[in-house]
C-alpha cells in the first residue's frame, strides 16, 4: 500500500467537491492551511491541526454513530487527531474503531465526505487553536456491541430525525443532509 504524504491530502482537496458556501470556504482554507504549513498534521502546531472525522452510518441509511464527547460536552461524530500522520483516511477508521470498539467498519466514499474549520476552545495548557477537520463517510453494522472509550460520556445509533434535536450545529445538519443524498 502507497504511503500518503501532504500532497496527497491536497489532491484529495482539489477532488473534493462542495455542498456549500461554508464547505466551501473550509475546503478552501483546508488547502491553504496545509499548503502553508509543512506540520499541519502536528498537534504541537499551536495554531490548529489537521483532524480526521468518521461520519459513521448504518447499512440502510437511517442512523448515524454519535459520540457524546466528554470534553466538549456535545453530541457529535467519532474523531480526532491525526497524530503526525499524513495518512487522514486511515486516521478516521483508527479514531472510529479507537472511539466505538466496533471492529468492523468500511470507507462508503474513497475521498472526503466534508470539510469543516472549527474553532477548539483553551483547556487547560493548551491555547484555543483550529481544527481543519477532514471527514470521511463510514459504514458498520449497528447491531454490534459498542464500548464507550474514556472520551466520551456515552456513544449511540441515533436516528436521522433525532440529529437536530442533539446537535443543531450547520455542520452537522450538512453532513446528514449529504447522506440522504448519497
Amino acid at each position: 500500500m502507497k504511503r500518503m504524504h501532504r500532497q496527497d491530502l491536497l489532491e484529495l482537496l482539489r477532488a473534493y467537491r462542495h455542498f456549500d458556501d461554508d464547505d466551501r470556504s473550509a475546503r478552501q482554507r483546508t488547502e491553504l492551511f496545509v499548503r502553508r504549513h509543512r506540520d499541519c498534521f502536528e498537534r504541537s502546531l499551536a495554531i490548529g491541526h489537521v483532524t480526521a472525522s468518521a461520519w459513521i452510518v448504518d447499512a440502510a441509511r437511517r442512523c448515524v454513530l454519535l459520540t457524546h464527547h466528554r470534553k466538549l460536552d456535545r453530541w457529535l461524530q467519532l474523531g480526532g487527531h491525526v497524530d503526525g500522520s499524513p495518512d487522514v483516511p486511515a486516521a478516521a477508521l483508527r479514531e472510529a474503531r479507537e472511539e466505538s470498539g466496533l471492529t468492523v467498519v468500511r470507507m462508503v466514499l474513497p475521498g472526503i465526505f466534508d470539510c469543516d474549520v472549527h474553532g477548539i476552545p483553551a483547556h487547560r495548557d493548551e491555547a484555543a487553536h483550529d481544527h481543519y477537520d477532514l471527514r470521511f463517510l463510514l459504514e458498520a453494522d449497528s447491531s454490534l456491541p459498542l464500548v464507550v472509550s474514556e472520551e466520551s460520556k456515552d456513544l449511540a445509533w441515533v436516528s436521522f430525525d433525532e440529529v437536530p434535536g442533539l446537535n443543531p450545529d450547520h455542520s452537522m445538519l450538512r453532513m446528514l443532509a449529504k447522506t440522504i443524498r448519497t
